[in-house]
């Protein structure tokens, strides 16, 4: 079974109601930390539970080492999965409101710990849900308590310090999943300082997704993702981005597209910026 998997609003609908399913509704937004939460209690699709970024997807920052998202702590995160109804053998079914960056952060989370089967994002997102006129629930998530455990995959994940070693090595592929102008460094809406890491490429996460909103087909992923690996091996590509979280969307294309999953810098950019030692262009 294909480590990424996308599922359509009309089959989640079918088999929402599903014994041992597992829905999160993953919605967030940097500008309005609360708008997650809120837009779930103002209707979620049935059956979902409620994965907050900042919350329950990342872990503690500390100011000045850590990146804006940087990784929770693996007993925190099988603790929320736990409380979620996640069981080893669960099918898991992962929605935002549609882009999909933040459920395919859910979905890497589940993959660094083990959980690559059964592990679906809902392709579109919540806007595909009402675009196929399917309706919304305002009742909680009523899954007994799961039983899932796991392990971090270290090879999933580098550090700066890995990354600043292997920056030199002609073989590695880096990409950045942030959009054009702040790869640029020509904008930066969010960081301190403009820019990217010496020697990546700019991916930007939402050329995965077609004029719906949806996935683009598997050979159409090959395509782009072929162009930015050029005769270089997928096992020593490394995705990043602003804090670690559309970087993933990245990482779930490039499986989508039949390539192995790859390592995420999972502090990226907001981490990388906060030791002045490390470089930083602008530009193409």
């Amino acid at each position: 079974m294909p480590i990424a998997q996308l599922i359509s609003p009309q089959a989640l609908d079918l088999k929402k109601d599903q014994p041992g399913l597992v829905i999160l509704d993953c919605r967030f937004a940097l500008e309005d930390l609360d708008y997650g939460q809120r837009s779930y209690a103002q209707g979620h699709i049935g059956g979902s539970a409620f994965a907050d970024l900042e919350r329950d997807l990342s872990g503690k920052v500390v100011k000045g080492v850590t990146g804006r998202h940087p990784l929770p702590e693996p007993a925190d995160l099988i603790e929320r999965l736990q409380a979620w109804g996640i069981n080893a053998d669960s099918e898991v079914v992962l929605y935002d409101d549609g882009p999909g960056a933040f459920a395919a952060r859910a979905w890497w989370l589940l993959a660094w710990l083990g959980k690559r089967d059964g592990v679906f994002i809902l392709d579109g997102g919540l806007k595909a849900w009402h675009a196929a006129g399917l309706p919304l629930s305002l009742d909680p998530a009523s899954n007994s308590r799961g039983t899932f455990t796991g392990k971090p995959d270290n090879a999933l994940v580098l550090s700066a310090e890995q990354l600043h070693k292997r920056l030199a090595r002609p073989e590695l592929t880096l990409l950045d999943a942030r959009a054009l102008p702040r790869f640029k460094g020509e904008v930066e809406p969010i960081d301190p300082i403009a820019g990217h890491i010496p020697g990546a490429q700019c991916a930007a996460f939402t050329d995965n997704l077609g004029s719906d909103g949806r996935f683009l087909p598997a050979d159409q992923l090959k395509q782009r993702f072929a162009a930015k690996l050029g005769d270089r091996l997928p096992t020593d590509l490394v995705a990043y981005c602003g804090s670690g979280v559309t970087a993933c969307h990245n990482l779930f294309a490039l499986c989508l597209a039949g390539y192995p999953l790859a390592a995420l810098y999972a502090g990226s950019w907001s981490e990388w910026i906060n030791d002045p030692a490390r470089g930083i262009a602008t530009g193409e």
